[in-house]
């Protein structure tokens, strides 16, 4: 028997899959792939991204899409929900090149280590150079992280 963990895995590698090549044809991206448990039940939670924007119809278009394959390939024997969104406005900030992608933009930076007593940072991304971020505090404070220092990050509003 295969355990839920592998299961699981093994379901977000085929919706990985079979994602780069559907997405790439609609000019959208693939940002995650969730399946788990939750509260209600098993959900599959895809987050799909755009350098323009996600809107309802490319959440609906790869909804269906998602829906056609996994009922030809039929490799989920349970219920669970369907999820297609954008990973919204204060989407996580996973490697350099997205910090990169939204220079100009606020980001809330929590630290492994505190600096000078504080662990979280919340200020305009100025620039990266290689896997060091520049971000302006709001008190007009310039600091500079390398990726590695940074525990968590996500975009602010």
């Amino acid at each position: 028997m295969v355990g839920v963990g592998v299961m699981s895995e093994l379901i977000v590698d085929k919706v990985q899959e079979f994602l780069q090549s559907l997405l790439s044809s609609m000019e959208l991206e693939l940002f995650d792939v969730q399946f788990l448990r939750d509260g209600q039940g098993w959900v599959l939670r895809v987050f799909i991204d755009s350098e323009t924007g996600v809107t309802l119809d490319h959440c609906s278009d790869v909804s269906r899409e998602i829906s056609r394959y996994l009922d030809v390939e039929d490799c989920i024997d349970h219920a669970y929900n369907l999820e297609v969104s954008s990973p919204g406005l204060e989407r996580p900030l996973r490697s350099a090149d997205e910090f990169r992608r939204y220079c100009g933009k606020k980001a809330r930076v929590r630290v492994h280590n505190a600096i000078d007593g504080e662990k979280v940072f919340e200020g305009v991304i100025e620039e990266v150079v290689d896997d060091q971020i520049h971000l302006k505090l709001e008190n007009g404070r310039s600091m500079l992280f390398s990726f590695e220092m940074i525990n968590k990050a996500r975009l602010a509003i």
